[in-house]
Parts: structure tokens; sequence; C-alpha cells
């Protein structure tokens, strides 16, 4: 029960890592609000967080729209009678067009969704933490955000916001007593992700998938979600403005080819 007592918001819970990490923030003692664009969704994940025993509010939002954003927050403290924990986790892909044909509305979306909401986040539920000296925010960057080719040029450059959002974040909180961490997945099989996943599966190299990185397959949310749950407790009381790559090793390394294999 580490988040016992605890109240939790869970962007991008419909399904996939934010799914995955409202599970496992309510199985761990904390009083979940799911937040998404997906009514269906939310509506499953706040079912399955009730079949464990834990407490969950579905609630439906943009999580780019400010009024909204601080709509999740009120009902947080409204709801569950405070906030000690925001994950950031909603985004989109903004698919793979060639960077020269891709248009300024893609970009303004991606960044929109990826980028401007973990701020929004950022910017409603500190001042919340900092009235009671501690809190965490956790926010979904990526190991595209680290180096090329791992997605999209606007969702790359998206997530590189988000870690220096986290770290620029963390510095201007200091004193608060509130602190903000990023995690970087590398590929990890979501909603977002299926459609490359279907397509190795189709075509019987499913084996291949995951091959760049050490440990020679993909992850799957839940080993997200087991370092949100770290971030977002007291055990990390001492880890602030950091980026967590939790990609099987992909990052460690330049890509390369072992030619005697």
């Amino acid at each position: 029960m580490r988040l016992s007592g605890k109240v939790a918001v869970v962007t991008g819970a419909a399904s996939g890592i934010g799914r995955a990490s409202a599970l496992a923030f309510a199985a761990e003692g904390a009083k979940v609000v799911a937040v998404d664009r997906d009514v269906a969704g939310l509506a499953e994940t706040a079912a399955a967080i009730g079949e464990i025993g834990g407490t969950a509010l579905a609630h439906p939002a943009d999580i780019a729209v400010e009024a909204e954003v601080a709509r999740y927050i009120e009902l947080a403290q409204e709801t569950f009678g405070g906030l000690d924990i925001v994950y950031a986790n909603a985004g989109i892909s903004g698919g793979l067009t060639p960077l020269l044909e891709q248009s300024v509305e893609l970009w303004s979306e991606v960044l929109r969704v990826n980028l401007i909401g973990p701020f929004l986040a950022i910017k409603h539920a500190a001042p919340v933490m900092a009235a009671k000296g501690r809190g965490s925010i956790v926010l979904t960057a990526s190991v595209a955000g680290l180096r090329a080719s791992a997605g999209g040029s606007p969702y790359a450059a998206s997530k590189a916001g988000v870690i220096s959002l986290a770290q620029t974040a963390a510095n201007s909180l200091s004193g608060t007593g509130v602190r903000v961490n990023a995690i970087c997945p590398g590929l990890i099989e979501t909603g977002m992700t299926k459609p490359m996943f279907d397509h190795a599966r189709a075509k019987g190299s499913q084996g291949k998938i995951g091959q760049l990185n050490p440990l020679k397959r993909a992850g799957i949310p839940e080993e997200i979600a087991a370092m949100a749950l770290f971030l977002a407790s007291d055990e990390a009381s001492y880890v602030n403005g950091q980026a967590f790559a939790v990609d099987g090793g992909l990052s460690s390394t330049h890509p390369f080819t072992v030619p005697w294999r």
C-alpha cells in the first residue's frame, strides 16, 4: 500500500500505459481520477479498478484545454479531498508522415497534446501540492525525445520538450516540495503502437519486434506503470528533475550489427 491515503490523477487512462498505471496506483491504495477523451475506455478502467477493490472516478476531458485541466484538478480535491500525484501520461503519435510533407496543423496538434497538456497539468496541480509542501508529478516522455528514429519528427520534438519540461519545472518549483520527473518508454505495445505490432504479426516477423534493444523484446504497459508507481511514491522522495528510460536498453547504445552472427 505504497500510496495509501493518497489521491492521484492519471491522464490517458482509458488504455495502455495510462490504464496500467491507474490500476497500479489503485492497487497500492490511491484514490484515482482517471482522465481521457475515450469515454468507453475510461469506464472500463474504472470498472477494472473497482474489481480489485480500488476507488476511481472516470472523468472525460481534453488534457490540452486549460479549463478542462483546471476542472480535473478541482474534481480530485472535491471528490477525494486532496491531490498528491499527477501522472500526465496522455499523448498522441502524430503518425509517420515524411518530414517535408508534414503540415503546421500536424505539428500544432502533436505539440498541443504532448507538450502543452503536461505543462497545464503542472500549472494547475503544482500550486495545490505546494500548499501542502509535497507532491509528485510524473510526465510521459519517450526514448524518441532522446535520439532520432524512435518516432516521427513532431512526436520526437514534443517528447524532447517533455524531458526539458520535467527539468525546468523541477527547478521552477524549487523549495515547494513538489517533484517533477519524466519516464521515457521504449517500444511498448499500446493502442498507439498496435498498428505496427499488427503489421509485424501479419507478415510473420513478430520475432523481430524489439530486436534492437539488449532484451530483444518489446515492453508491456505494466513495466512503465511500475516506474510511474515508484516515482509517484515516497520511495522516490529524493528523485527530482530526471528522465528515466524504460526501454530494454535501447538508448544505452548506438545502432549496430554483429557480422559474425
